[in-house]
């Protein structure tokens, strides 16, 4: 009788090790399929940066397992950004503006080239577009030493064809009211003082020689 009930024992904590061995496994496996979602940042703002979910943060908010910044606050956010010139007065809320698929289609952005020269290679993603595009370009200076507007990180898509008609560019033109400052008034100084704002994007078209 006694020999019975421990081969029964026995059997029994051999069950209970084959549970739990088997619920160790079942754990590890669901372990080893857990994909780790790694986020890419901006690197140009001293105090903030934007990731490629769209959302700004400061760097002392960002995971340093994943580079992501929390999930709260705007996705997307426009803060800063004229929405008609589509340019902004922060380059981390232009680059979350512009990474918005509402905004900058991804079709159009990976076919686009990097650089002017035919050779130069191709955009990879949509954030790096609007990470490169979002920068300081030539585009927004004057006189090589100035910025046109406090608005001058812009993500609007450059036209890829060269000299424009007249009337191509008075139809890029429709609607904006055209003011002449004085020599070494800003744009947003002489748009204020008519009770407009500058639109930057425009005056970029105005300054063409073929006006």
């Amino acid at each position: 009788m006694f020999k019975s009930q421990l081969n029964l024992s026995f059997l029994f904590l051999q069950f209970l090790v084959l549970q739990f061995s088997s619920t160790v496994s079942a754990i590890r496996d669901n372990i080893g399929f857990r994909e780790k979602t790694l986020c890419r940042t901006t690197v140009q703002g001293r105090y903030l940066l934007s990731d490629d979910n769209g959302y700004v943060c400061d760097a002392l908010s960002v995971d340093p397992q994943s580079r992501c910044c929390p999930v709260k606050g705007e996705k997307f956010s426009c803060q800063g950004c004229n929405l008609l010139s589509q340019c902004c007065n922060s380059y981390e809320f232009c680059v979350s503006c512009c990474v918005n698929p509402a905004r900058t289609q991804k079709e159009q952005v990976l076919k686009m080239k990097i650089a002017t020269p035919a050779t130069a290679g191709n955009f990879q993603s949509v954030f790096d577009f609007c990470a490169g595009r979002c920068r300081h370009s030539s585009e927004s200076v004057v006189h090589e030493n100035a910025y046109l507007s406090d608005f001058h990180h812009c993500f609007s898509l450059q036209s890829n064809s060269s000299g424009p008609g007249v009337t191509q560019l008075e139809t890029r033109l429709n609607g904006i009211n055209v003011f002449i400052g004085r020599q070494g008034d800003s744009c947003d100084s002489v748009c204020k003082s008519k009770g407009q704002s500058c639109v930057v994007n425009k005056l970029l078209l105005l300054n063409q020689c073929d006006m």
